[in-house]
């Protein structure tokens, strides 16, 4: 199998931090999404949505999305759990997981794609207002995360999972909207130190 990304963006740092995080060696092929090559019609047949990461197995079955090739790789190697073993731990991971994804990495991306001049090939047509709005939500979500940070170590309990993942990515990839955290978000600067210390963050 292959695991097919650009090793820049967000999302593919997510399944190799997943996989570093559970000693999985996958080979990996980097494409370049700005110039297009995820665009190719070999890329097309891949992933019509033409989006990365993409793994392609070795019977060339391809499953793209990051939390599901992050899914695949759980099945196959349950330990250790990083989606939640009992049904109240996977619920909740779930939870955050999808909240971290839609309320913060989104906006995160829509801030920098329809701002930034050399995104606006990928993001035609560039709306500067909608930046404008998903800068503001971003930040009032750091608010948010801080807050419920108060009196727990991770972001879905006591124990790290792929919430964490997504939210180390997130708040990474934060630099490209220009937006960083402030002093103000003590219990969100103590996580995120503390997640960007696991060797996996550097994968």
């Amino acid at each position: 199998m292959i695991l097919i990304e650009d090793n820049r963006a967000p999302n593919p740092r997510r399944v190799r931090i997943f996989l570093a995080e559970k000693a999985i060696e996958v080979d990996r092929r980097h494409i370049d999404i700005m110039t297009g090559e995820h665009k190719t019609p070999d890329m097309v047949k891949r992933n019509p949505f033409m989006r990365i990461p993409v793994l392609e197995l070795d019977d060339g079955t391809c499953i793209a999305e990051a939390m599901a090739i992050c899914r695949y790789f759980e099945a196959l190697h349950p330990e250790p759990p990083l989606f939640g073993t009992s049904p109240l731990e996977i619920g909740v991971i779930d939870m955050w997981q999808r909240r971290i994804e839609l309320q913060l990495m989104h906006p995160i991306a829509f801030a920098f794609r329809h701002a930034h001049p050399k995104m606006a090939h990928l993001e035609s047509p560039q709306i500067k207002e909608w930046s404008e709005v998903n800068l503001i939500r971003v930040k009032n979500v750091l608010d948010l995360l801080d807050d419920e940070l108060a009196d727990r170590q991770y972001i879905a309990g006591d124990k790290f999972s792929v919430a964490d993942i997504d939210c180390l990515c997130a708040v990474d990839f934060m630099r490209v909207a220009r937006v960083s955290l402030q002093d103000s978000h003590a219990h969100l600067k103590r996580w995120h130190a503390e997640v960007s210390s696991r060797p996996s963050a550097s994968a």
